[in-house]
């Protein structure tokens, strides 16, 4: 006897995840792109003023902006927060 179950139906997104990144007080130790729990960020492949690799959001559509990068970053050079998608219901 094979029990089949359904596909979870994917839930409508209330808000997207926005990251904010100061790139020239950035000194490029990762600690962000480490300790995100979803993987969304990655270090650029260019430099800032000082020679570092800054970060950025590779994958937007992961993020959804609970500010651990921020919370890990030494230099205060990144944020997230939440921000509410048109047309979603409160």
């Amino acid at each position: 006897m094979t029990t089949e179950t359904a596909p979870a139906a994917k839930k409508d997104k209330k808000f997207r995840g926005v990251v904010v990144v100061n790139r020239e007080h950035c000194k490029g130790c990762g600690f962000c792109v480490e300790f995100c729990p979803l993987e969304a960020l990655d270090l650029e492949a260019g430099y800032n003023a000082k020679g570092y690799h800054p970060p950025f959001l590779a994958k937007p559509e992961k993020c959804n902006g609970c500010d651990m990068c921020g919370l890990y970053c030494p230099d205060f050079a990144i944020y997230g927060y939440r921000e509410k998608l048109e047309g979603a219901a409160a």
